[in-house]
């Protein structure tokens, strides 16, 4: 069966997340429905190269599928593109081995969180507003701190179903543009919640209610009550994804 790789982009303001639910609205959910409409109805199963949480949002997002037979790429993502929500956009169709998967043969992930310190309108929905003074420099060096192969037990959600909490993370750091901040984050892999609530966490470090060293016991506790509360999932985008 010739499987096929889509590379997509979403908006996941309105969206429960990534993986289909029984109740609700989600990017899979509308994915797999356009797909089973443009396959005669018949039911059409995508693997995602990952889950993102309600609210979160994707640059680059991969997925595959196998069909029966070969299709033709410039068709199915120009139907697509128009029979799926407008905040889920189709960019392109390519075949691949039939052993090649969205998910286990991804290298490394980035994640960008968005911050800015003005209300603005238009960032609602795309950025965490923050008003308050943040100490830039030693957030970075907080940020330095997860940079390595690293337990993030602290940081995941509970009750998970993985074998291990240790992901390597390439880099860590806070980037200022465009009159706000943006945390940029790439590892491996990454842990349900795991970058929410290092971005909560650092906020800690930056308006200077927690020392950098108070940031690296947390860590090293391996307990997710020692860290703060998540960053609001608006703010957060799967930026980019390598094979």
């Amino acid at each position: 069966m010739p499987r096929y790789f889509f590379e997509i982009s979403y908006d996941g303001t309105h969206y429960l997340g990534w993986q289909k639910q029984t109740k609700g609205s989600t990017v899979q959910g509308n994915i797999e429905n356009a797909l089973s409409k443009l396959c005669s109805m018949k039911p059409v199963s995508i693997m995602g190269c990952g889950r993102t949480d309600t609210g979160v949002h994707a640059k680059k997002y991969f997925f595959h599928t196998d069909f029966d037979t070969q299709i033709d790429v410039d068709e199915y993502r120009y139907k697509l593109n128009i029979m799926l929500d407008k905040t889920i956009a189709v960019h392109d169709i390519f075949p691949v081995s039939d052993d090649f998967h969205a998910r286990f043969n991804a290298i490394q992930r980035t994640y960008k969180y968005f911050i800015h310190f003005y209300k603005d309108a238009f960032k609602e929905n795309k950025s965490w507003w923050i008003s308050q003074e943040l100490d830039l420099t030693q957030m970075k060096k907080a940020a330095k701190l997860l940079i390595g192969e690293i337990d993030f037990e602290a940081f995941a959600k509970k009750h998970t179903d993985v074998k291990t909490h240790i992901c390597a993370v390439t880099k860590a750091d806070f980037i200022l543009k465009d009159g706000g901040l943006i945390f940029e984050i790439s590892a491996n892999r990454f842990l349900r919640n795991m970058v929410r609530s290092v971005v909560g966490t650092l906020i800690e470090v930056g308006l200077k209610k927690m020392s950098v060293e108070e940031f690296r016991q947390v860590i090293t506790s391996k307990s997710r009550k020692n860290a703060r509360a998540s960053a609001p999932a608006a703010g957060l985008f799967l930026w980019d994804v390598v094979y």
